[in-house]
């Protein structure tokens, strides 16, 4: 099939990138030419594992990239809206860039002949797609959905860093539509793997994937604030949890306490169904409890630090780790963020070193000290806090020997250094 792709991010540019590999053609719309002109020379606009050799493989063949919708939306069958649905001010969701890509996609569908499917793949609340989506591309193109062209919600499932791998092997697939045409057009799409298709309305595929995140998100916030406890019990957390995942009903998965989740999606999809919740009237107590959890759990760390070495006015720390998880450069509500912050409020100096995410955080934090290693960020440090599980954390041990003092606190449990002053977060 033919395949457009609205957006170039990271779930954009690995749809586009998985749609090719499977045997679409696909061509990928961007209002950023910088990025288009990447994508056509091969090279990823973010940093996931596999993309850039997807890319370099079907750039300039079984996929392009332009900044022309009229272009796009004509020479195809089928759209994917994959733009951004930041979080509002609220922590509710901001569907203005949603808003921009259907009407542009309505635009065109104004003139066009023959039938074409809008698929949003964005993740949106439960009721966007039939309630705000749809009837702008109606408006826009002066068709009626359903007739002249299908919508449908086909919400993605991808973890960062292992993207490309969880789009290849599916453990589900969700397809809402407004109608059966418009579904099995999407459900041609994914026909090579050998996965079952949940076939649904378009607001039961946007809960399933808020729902999905926030079960998530809650099992991190549930393991942490019973790490939070385990500490002050002086039990290790570790322990109880390996115990609990080897209950069917729950799994080991997401069980492992520490300093929170970040990323682009368990925060702000949590946010924004507390304020879909609230906005028809119910108070989600549990949800907000997921996300009060999380803001206080990084902030734990600084304050086991002033406990071991008091003021922290001019004492160097190292901080190991920027991205919020490992195996990508991405920042967004990485729990390195609040952490730098609040050293850098009690006028702490940081030194800070991430294999990836370096020039990411330096446009947040342009007066820390960025390091090209963990061994030269530790030099002369009065203390290290380890705050994502890269591999080469687990291996750290002479590198500490360059330290003031051999503090290290650990967010992550993952530091199996000996001689120094180790202590977890929540063990």
């Amino acid at each position: 099939m033919k395949v457009s792709v609205i957006g170039s991010g990271y779930v954009g540019s690995v749809t586009a990138a998985c749609f090719a590999e499977v045997g679409h053609e696909v061509i990928c719309v961007d209002i950023d030419s910088k990025k288009t002109e990447q994508i056509n020379s091969g090279i990823p606009p973010i940093y996931e594992e596999g993309l850039e050799e997807l890319l370099q493989k079907y750039a300039g063949k079984k996929l392009i990239a332009t900044t022309d919708y009229e272009f796009a939306v004509n020479e195809t069958d089928i759209s994917f809206i994959c733009v951004g649905t930041p979080s509002a001010e609220d922590g509710s969701i901001d569907l203005s860039i949603v808003r921009a890509a259907a009407a542009s996609i309505g635009a065109v569908l104004a003139k066009k002949e023959g039938y074409h499917v809008v698929v949003v793949k964005s993740t949106v609340v439960p009721e966007t797609t039939e309630k705000f989506v749809l009837p702008i591309l109606e408006e826009t193109s002066g068709k009626k959905a359903g007739k002249d062209f299908g919508v449908a919600m086909n919400p993605e499932f991808l973890r960062e860093g292992k993207a490309v791998h969880d789009f290849m092997h599916p453990d589900k697939i969700v397809v809402g539509a407004i109608d059966r045409r418009s579904g099995d057009m999407v459900s041609e799409l994914y026909r090579i793997f050998e996965c079952e298709i949940t076939h649904t309305g378009p607001a039961t595929a946007e809960m399933i994937k808020y729902a999905n995140n926030s079960l998530l998100a809650t099992k991190i916030s549930f393991a942490n604030e019973i790490g939070n406890i385990c500490k002050n019990l002086g039990i290790d957390t570790y322990e109880v949890m390996e115990a609990v995942g080897k209950d069917f009903r729950i799994s080991p998965k997401f069980l492992n306490s520490g300093a929170g989740f970040g990323g682009s999606c368990f925060p702000k999809d949590v946010k924004a169904l507390i304020g879909k919740a609230k906005a028809i009237g119910y108070s989600p107590v549990l949800l907000e409890s997921v996300i009060a959890v999380n803001e206080r759990q990084p902030l734990l760390m600084t304050e086991i630090l002033q406990r071991k070495i008091g003021d922290l006015a001019g004492k160097k720390i190292a901080v190991l780790g920027l991205a919020f998880k490992n195996e990508t450069d991405d920042i967004r509500e990485s729990r390195s963020i609040p952490v730098i912050a609040e050293l850098l409020r009690l006028e702490a100096r940081v030194s800070a070193y991430d294999p990836m995410a370096t020039e990411n955080m330096k446009r947040i934090f342009p007066a820390v000290e960025y390091f090209g290693s963990a061994s030269d960020a530790l030099i002369d440090a009065d203390a290290c806090l380890v705050m994502t599980e890269w591999d080469e954390f687990r291996n750290l041990d002479s590198e500490f020997q360059g330290m003031k003092r051999k503090i290290v606190i650990d967010g992550r449990r993952i530091v199996k250094a000996k001689n120094v002053d180790y202590e977890g977060l929540c063990w």
